[in-house]
């Protein structure tokens, strides 16, 4: 029997605002999409924060044992500058201002974009698609919706009709907002506008002169609108129904609203059975964003470089960090909080690497099971992290009285504990104790290290205790933490 059979999983739904309990389409089989980067800068910690959330959904799905396809696309044509089709393409400019090629701009930083999740060891997703490696596929599906009546022409430009879509469907009902208070909150439109209606929206651009960025199409050499390709890119690798769809909660309008009108208007079906939105990341109590400057890049966070922090921080720690707030609840970034939560991961790996040390008995007096069981009921309520942390602190307690005498396990329960411990905090929390050298030659400093814990360890063996200690209270001071275990000393740094 899987493990998905043995737990019940429940989704905070977007479009209900309900948890619900999750039902996959085909059984066994899930089908995630998530809305990735427009890769004209630098990742910054709250886009990193929405990835880092999905991650965790990502793992505990394959870790219950589900077959999942995670589809995460990359904008690289299309986004304009506001969410009202005027302005350059964000690539486009990017492109201009640097005087480089506009695949080059998207190179450099999709190329960051994966190095960073890299060192927050996130997964890669199963598909990453890109916009402009589906052209034809969006150009074809903008037929599909003027055939069936829910897009016009003009003047080059093709776009999706809103009110006439509204007569036969309900635009507006993942973000809940009526269609007649959107009328009445917009302005009207300006003179040289090409839409019928403020409301409507581009599935494809014709594109000006000193537009670098443009494609064939039967009405102009133009690109496609921003929010078609993740209409075609997730239909098109997960079917025209699949079970979720993720993404910041800045997307849910208009994005994640129109690629819902856009699914509808083609195949007469809603696309997604489960939506999912990740809160903001707030710095200095405020929205962090690339438009407001109100940000801090990842880099930054490593290497100690800002004005910020009163240190560095490893990327397990700041992922650490993220994962102690739930995904839908806004997390406010700060010093404090991040020092908080290297102390707390530190306990937690202190603890890890304390259990091959516990004595065992021949009766136990760990409630094993119904502590387990209490760390899956956190995942399976909408991916608690935090309530799935605090139940790993509990385990820390029994950890800490078998070390005082105070409670007594067994061998079999020591090493379900240890693997139990290792299942929540590496495959589905997705920390790791690996080595985070932040620009220092590995090999060197592993060599380093290596060379100090064998001092040591002579130092024990001719019972010469204080240098012993000298050495590993030293290296925890650089942040270096030695973890001795059956099979000799290992470390890590924090």
């Amino acid at each position: 029997m899987a493990l998905y059979e043995q737990q019940s999983l429940k989704i905070y739904n977007s479009m209900s605002g309900d948890k619900e309990t999750f039902t996959p389409i085909n059984e066994g089989h899930v089908g995630m999409y998530v809305c990735g980067p427009t890769v004209y800068s630098n990742v910054h910690l709250g886009n990193c924060r929405t990835f880092i959330s999905f991650d965790l959904v990502f793992r505990y799905l394959k870790h219950l044992g589900y077959k999942v396809r995670y589809v995460r696309n990359i904008t690289d044509a299309g986004h304009l500058e506001n969410d009202a089709d005027s302005g350059e393409d964000r690539i486009s400019k990017k492109a201009r201002l640097e005087q480089i090629e506009p695949m080059e701009v998207v190179q450099k930083y999709t190329v960051d974009f994966h190095n960073i999740l890299h060192r927050f060891n996130n997964l890669p997703p199963s598909i990453e698609p890109t916009a402009t490696g589906h052209i034809v596929e969006q150009i074809e599906i903008i037929k599909t919706i003027l055939e069936n009546g829910y897009a016009y022409e003009a003047n080059g430009s093709v776009y999706f009709d809103v009110l006439k879509f509204n007569k036969d469907h309900a635009y507006g009902k993942l973000s809940g907002r009526a269609i007649e208070d959107m009328i009445a909150n917009t302005r009207e439109l300006a003179a040289q506008s090409d839409k019928r209606n403020p409301q409507d929206f581009a599935l494809w651009k014709k594109a000006e002169p000193q537009h670098i960025m443009r494609w064939p199409s039967p009405w102009s050499d133009g690109f496609p609108g921003w929010h078609l390709e993740c209409t075609v890119m997730s239909t098109k690798y997960l079917g025209e129904e699949f079970d979720i769809h993720g993404g910041g909660m800045d997307l849910k309008f208009p994005h994640h609203e129109c690629e819902i009108a856009q699914g509808e208007a083609a195949t007469g079906k809603s696309p997604v059975n489960y939506w999912m939105h990740a809160n903001m990341l707030t710095l200095n109590g405020k929205k962090m964003a690339k438009s407001t400057g109100n940000f801090i890049l990842p880099e930054d966070l490593f290497s100690g470089d800002n004005d910020i922090l009163t240190k560095a921080f490893s990327p397990n720690v700041v992922r650490f960090f993220i994962l102690q707030a739930h995904y839908r609840s806004v997390l406010d970034f700060s010093s404090e909080a991040l020092l908080a939560s290297e102390k707390g991961f530190n306990r937690l790996m202190d603890a890890y690497y304390a259990i091959d040390e516990l004595a065992v008995a021949e009766t136990s007096e760990a409630e094993l099971a119904t502590w387990k069981q209490s760390c899956y009921d956190a995942m399976n309520d909408d991916f608690n992290s935090p309530i799935l942390i605090s139940k790993l602190f509990d385990a820390v307690k029994m950890i800490n009285s078998v070390k005082e005498g105070s409670l007594k396990i067994t061998s079999e329960d020591r090493d379900e504990l240890k693997s139990s411990m290792k299942s929540f905090l590496f495959d589905i929390l997705g920390l790791t104790d690996a080595v985070e050298t932040n620009s220092v030659d590995t090999d060197k400093l592993s060599g380093t290290i290596d060379l100090l814990i064998k001092l040591r360890a002579e130092a024990r063996m001719n019972k010469n205790f204080a240098l012993s200690d000298q050495i590993r209270d030293q290296l925890l001071e650089l942040g270096i933490q030695l973890k001795d275990g059956k099979e000799g000393t290992t470390f890590s740094i924090n």
